[in-house]
Parts: structure tokens; sequence; C-alpha cells
């Protein structure tokens, strides 16, 4: 996973979370990069401007799988 810094088009299709809550300003999006790349960003949609999380395939893979257990 690594940082990085919003600046300028990121080519991400962007979803926003259907856990958040409308209005409650909890609100995180997430989508896979469309330049070709296996990637996938996470950001704050409430803070846009403050970068994103990059997360391999691989490691979004394990992160969703992850958060479908019980």
């Amino acid at each position: 996973m690594s940082m990085d810094k919003a600046t300028g088009f990121l080519p991400v299709a962007w979803h926003i979370s259907t856990y958040s809550a409308s209005g409650s300003g909890q609100c995180v999006e997430a989508g896979p990069f469309t330049n070709g790349s296996t990637s996938f960003a996470v950001r704050d949609s409430q803070h846009r401007g403050h970068g994103h999380l990059t997360f391999t395939g691989t490691e979004w893979a394990a992160l969703v799988a992850a958060l479908g257990r019980d």
C-alpha cells in the first residue's frame, strides 16, 4: 500500500461506499485505476485533496476478503 497526494486528474473510477451514511461526513470512495493497472485507490470523499491510498490488486483482494468475514 502506498499513499499518494492528489495532484490533478487521477485515472480512477471512483465509487462512494454504500456503507457511507448520506450527510454523515463519514464517506469513503474507492475504485480501480482506469489506466490498465490492477491497482485500486481509496480516499476520503470529504477531503479529496488530501490524497489517496493505493493498493495492489493482491492487497485489495485480501482487504475485501478480510472485510467480508464475520
